[in-house]
């Protein structure tokens, strides 16, 4: 269990669902994780009992739309671990039901601000450590969304800027030895799809929802990003992987 011995991660929107999955496979592969969210006491809970169970994580509170928190947790990474090896933009809000009529411009701005601002900004935090350090790899959570649409105006076009800036920086940062990829799940069982599980007729909508019939658990994700993060996927570049079950194949 050491894909990603000696190196450092941070992990965005870890409070639970794929960013906890990851933040925990990370550590048992031997990374050592910072993991953020501002849902800092949610996060703290599970980060407590993971630390008794003997893994190198550490947590902070982080709005990924605030530029002065983003210097915090790249500063708080150094100051813990030395380094800044892999970033994994994993926070996101998804507005369920949402459509170009019903969408608030305030609503249209946070969800982009949080899904594409905040991984940008990302970005620019942790790069200066990464070049210092001779590369490291960002993974950009985006979605199936961002390659098809059905998802709502604010979600897919921030999930379809986020596929595009990952390429743009990937062609940007090769120089640099730092690997941009982006990641694209279907319908993961998180807190934030919770809603779907309820809803009249769920079994069935579930069914549909990839020719495999189910939801994915958020730890087949996290393997996802486990590969892309580890030294396993060294040519990979502006790449985008696909964990949807085979939802877009039809």
């Amino acid at each position: 269990m050491s894909r990603l011995q000696n190196k450092v991660a941070i992990i965005t929107g870890a409070a639970g669902g794929m960013g906890e999955s990851e933040a925990k496979l990370f550590a048992e592969e031997g990374a050592k994780v910072l993991a953020t969210d501002v849902q800092f006491e949610k996060m703290q809970k599970w980060v407590t009992e993971a630390q008794k169970a003997g893994l190198a994580i550490e947590c902070i509170a982080h709005d990924v739309t605030s530029e002065a928190d983003w210097k915090k947790v790249a500063d708080k990474a150094v100051e813990l671990f030395g380094k800044i090896d892999i970033l994994v933009n994993n926070a996101g809000v998804y507005p369920a039901g949402a459509t170009t009529d019903n969408t608030e411009k305030a609503s249209w701005d946070k969800i982009i601000a949080i899904n594409l601002t905040g991984p940008f900004l990302g970005v620019k935090a942790v790069v200066p450590t990464m070049k210092q350090n001779g590369g490291g790899s960002i993974i950009n959570v985006a979605s199936i969304a961002g390659n098809v649409g059905g998802n709502g105006p604010a979600y897919t076009a921030s999930k379809g800027g986020l596929r595009l800036l990952t390429k743009d920086m990937a062609i940007e940062y090769a120089k640099d030895n730092i690997r941009v990829n982006s990641l694209h799940p279907g319908g993961v069982l998180t807190p934030m799809t919770d809603f779907f599980t309820h809803v009249p007729g769920a079994e069935e909508l579930i069914k549909n929802t990839s020719p495999q019939g189910r939801l994915a658990d958020p730890k087949e994700l996290a393997y996802g990003a486990l590969f892309i993060a580890s030294d396993e996927s060294s040519f990979m570049t502006g790449a985008e992987l696909v964990l949807d079950g085979g939802l877009i194949a039809r």
